[in-house]
């Protein structure tokens, strides 16, 4: 089973969007493993986006992911990386597909709610940023054979 690294933004709490977002993820059948409020630091967020750091842009993206604490998940599933992706949307949410948690919810590329991972290579380095291995839980899933076949379990 892979699993994937998810971020609540700034604005998905402010508008009272956690609740909505995570039953969507759970109602795909993805399995929640992992979950934290932490508000994110300079040095965190520098790692995240060593991609940005550069770009003149970085200074807000940076400024926009401290307003608040932040929700960050762990869930698990078969090919939840790309599941996750589709579920989520393009990052600019105005263009995003209806149906998808940007396509219904989001209009911004910066404010788009929820960051996923965009590859298993990035799921694997991200979950580790974000979560210590104690605070990442292996349980049991009652629904699973409701989810899968027996072929696509873990």
């Amino acid at each position: 089973m892979e699993r994937t690294l998810i971020l609540l933004k700034p604005d998905a709490v402010q508008r009272d969007l956690v609740g909505e977002i995570i039953a969507r993820l759970e109602r795909k059948g993805l399995k929640l493993v992992g979950l934290k409020m932490m508000q994110l630091t300079d040095e965190l967020l520098n790692e995240h986006y060593s991609h940005l750091v550069s770009r003149p842009f970085f200074p807000e993206v940076k400024s926009f992911m401290q307003l608040t604490p932040v929700i960050a998940c762990c869930v698990e599933g078969t090919e939840c990386v790309a599941a996750v992706r589709q579920l989520v949307g393009i990052t600019k949410a105005r263009e995003a597909a209806p149906g998808t948690i940007r396509g219904e919810f989001a209009m911004s590329t910066q404010a788009n709610l929820i960051h996923c991972s965009d590859s298993l290579e990035s799921a694997e380095v991200e979950v580790k940023r974000f979560f210590k291995p104690e605070e990442i839980f292996e349980y049991k899933d009652v629904q699973e054979q409701y989810v899968y076949n027996s072929g696509e379990r873990g």
